[in-house]
């Protein structure tokens, strides 16, 4: 196994790895919408789908793929009523072949952000 970390995206709040290579897969811990400049978090979960996304796509990239090597994700929204909004989001950075993907709703996410993104990629 070998740890993936980069600047690009949120630090680890917790005792885990952003990301971990264990042979040709990558785990990536699921990416909340925190600016890893500022530590802000946008408002609306347009925004914060866009951020948490992008902190995804850097935590790939940091390991030296690209989000087209995606074949899994888990997608935690507060609120299924946000579905579509994230869907859109989400079809933005995804191509055909579409990665799995499984999308629940959750009663609550950490700094009370409104998703979380997790990723399984190949490399």
């Amino acid at each position: 196994m070998k740890q993936i970390s980069t600047t690009n995206a949120p630090a680890a709040i917790g005792p885990y790895s952003q990301a971990i290579r264990s042979g040709d897969l990558l785990f990536c811990s699921g990416q909340i919408p925190v600016d890893p400049a500022t530590g802000n978090i946008p408002e609306g979960v347009q925004a914060q789908a866009e951020q948490a996304l992008t902190n995804l796509k850097s935590l790939i990239e940091a390991a030296g793929a690209s989000i087209d090597n995606v074949v899994k994700t888990l997608v935690f929204i507060k609120d299924m009523n946000d579905f579509a909004t994230i869907n859109g989001i989400y079809a933005k950075y995804f191509t055909e072949p579409f990665p799995a993907r499984s999308c629940v709703e959750v009663a609550r996410l950490p700094k009370d952000v409104l998703l979380e993104v997790e990723a399984i990629v190949e490399l």
